[in-house]
């Protein structure tokens, strides 16, 4: 009997020419070089996904707590008062952390989270308080084995009883804007954004503050879908919004951005329309478009 011929003609047994293998490998790296960008933005939009719905979340968590608080709308302290508040064993804050790019425990205490005044409202769900594409780290919480921290979000500094900023009524960091204690107290619900992503080189404190009289962020939002952040209003609806800046787009990477940072006054764009979202002039019923 004789062996039965293989693919062209070649007996069984041989593999392989080098040039058949290149052509192999060749068209391989095509496909990879096609499917991947589609497969990196699948990824960026199931991550945009994600990071509504922990805002979404996270936002029925504050109206639940609203609704059990006589209308009054969660503390929102900055970080000295959060601190002091905490080393007395109170937890008074929407969340208890003031985070940094050292090897601080509030990193990644998720006990300081579920502690928060919206923890019992999320069933202790520590995952909706940080971004899924957030994985930013230094050098030195790398190498000491972690694998991110615990919240990308913050909220809004002129949404909630801010403490000592607060104590006259109006918030002595942005005094010429309202201050919104109860949600009633709130013209447009709709407009008003209550949390929103933070870039990871300004988030500390989850208190989120920009002066509108200066031009300048001082809290810059984060941009890690494709330059867009997510944001929770006060009616519960949740969106994702584009920054239109190339400067307020900066990349997630430790200390990357010089805060506060200077905003180019021919294109204010994206610090004008947050600042539209954050709250309304007190001599004002409603700010225009």
């Amino acid at each position: 009997m004789k062996p039965v011929a293989a693919w062209r003609g070649r007996p069984l047994g041989h593999g392989f020419t080098l040039v058949e293998l290149l052509v192999v490998m060749a068209i391989l790296g095509l496909l990879l070089a096609v499917l991947m960008p589609s497969l990196a933005r699948a990824k960026t939009r199931a991550q945009a996904i994600a990071c509504l719905n922990n805002h979404r979340q996270l936002g029925l968590a504050c109206l639940l707590y609203v609704d059990d608080h006589q209308d009054a709308l969660p503390y929102n302290l900055g970080d000295d008062e959060t601190k002091s508040l905490v080393s007395e064993g109170r937890y008074l804050n929407w969340v208890n952390n003031v985070m940094s790019w050292e090897l601080d425990p509030d990193n990644t205490n998720t006990a300081l989270i579920k502690t928060g005044g919206l923890g019992p409202y999320s069933s202790g769900a520590v995952g909706i308080y940080r971004c899924p594409a957030d994985r930013v780290l230094s050098d030195i919480q790398r190498a000491a084995g972690w694998r991110a921290r615990v919240r990308s979000l913050s909220m809004n500094a002129l949404v909630g009883d801010a403490g000592e900023f607060t104590l006259g009524g109006t918030n002595v960091n942005v005094p010429g804007y309202r201050q919104y204690f109860r949600l009633a107290q709130i013209p447009e619900p709709s407009r008003i954004f209550v949390f929103i992503e933070e870039h990871p080189d300004s988030v500390d404190d989850g208190y989120f503050l920009n002066d509108p009289g200066v031009l300048e962020w001082h809290d810059l939002p984060a941009s890690y879908h494709d330059g867009q952040a997510s944001l929770a209003y006060a009616d519960g609806h949740v969106e994702s919004h584009k920054w239109k800046s190339v400067s307020t787009r900066q990349p997630p990477r430790p200390d990357v951005v010089p805060l506060p940072l200077a905003i180019p006054a021919e294109d204010r764009r994206d610090f004008d329309w947050l600042m539209g979202h954050t709250s309304y002039l007190r001599r004002s019923p409603a700010r225009s478009e």
